[in-house]
């Protein structure tokens, strides 16, 4: 696992596949995803190098219920009984209720499928707190809870306006290029969700895939977001998207 400073009270934790982030105010902090099961043990050890212990971790926010996101939780909120906060409409997932729904993948999606299905499953994690939009946790001067439904029925954005940084969760990606996230259950409502967030302004995002933006966020996001409507709406949507993607830590995929 790979450590990289965001900015002096915010770091990303980059696993092999995806990556999670550590909020800290003061003594307190706050994990945003918590990446697959077994990064436990290095997520404590970055903790520690932080000059931290991982009993300071207050509250595991998922952005939603993919294993690649989820996997780790319950290690982490083992250490101390840190909550663990899900979208009302992931929470039964998180907690093994219920199956996932698969995606709607499309064709160049389905190479990158593969790959992510090497990501094992995430064990049944308790959550303490079913989210809704509009909610405000406390951290980050109020960090607001903003609904980005398609990716997952229940994924959520965390805005946290006093800093100007946004979690998109896997709603948005910036690998290769900055586009929306792959393998979406509703790709219209995710389209949607790119919108809501992209308008909300934030200087600094980070994403569940790839290196964050800091600094000129809002208007890379608002680009984004419109290039990718404006592609939707196109009769035949172009299929060389994958010539320009990569897979993470592998290099540009090739072959698809």
């Amino acid at each position: 696992m790979d450590v990289i400073d965001v900015f002096p009270r915010l770091q990303m934790f980059r696993f092999r596949i995806g990556q999670a982030y550590l909020w800290r105010d003061g003594p307190e902090l706050t994990l945003i995803d918590a990446g697959t099961v077994g990064e436990g043990p290095a997520i404590a050890a970055a903790i520690r190098d932080l000059g931290h212990r991982p009993e300071d971790v207050r509250r595991v926010v998922l952005t939603h219920w993919h294993p690649d996101h989820a996997g780790s939780a319950a290690e982490v909120a083992a250490w101390a009984g840190a909550e663990v906060l899900a979208h009302r409409l992931d929470a039964p997932v998180v907690r093994g209720e219920v199956p996932g729904p698969p995606p709607v993948l499309l064709d160049w999606e389905r190479p990158l499928w593969e790959h992510a299905m090497t990501v094992p499953p995430a064990p049944p994690t308790h959550v303490d707190r079913d989210l809704a939009d509009g909610d405000v946790l406390d951290f980050g001067g109020g960090a607001h809870v903003v609904g980005a439904p398609g990716h997952t029925g229940g994924s959520i954005g965390i805005h946290l306006p006093e800093h100007g940084v946004l979690f998109t969760g896997d709603s948005v990606a910036n690998v290769g290029q900055l586009m929306l996230g792959t393998f979406n259950v509703d790709r219209a409502r995710a389209l949607e969700s790119y919108g809501r967030l992209a308008a909300l302004g934030a200087d600094t995002a980070c994403f569940g895939h790839g290196d964050p933006l800091v600094g000129g966020a809002a208007r890379a996001l608002r680009e984004s977001a419109e290039r990718e409507a404006a592609e939707a709406a196109r009769p035949t949507p172009s299929a060389d998207r994958d010539s320009r993607l990569e897979v993470e830590n592998r290099g540009p995929l090739t072959g698809a």
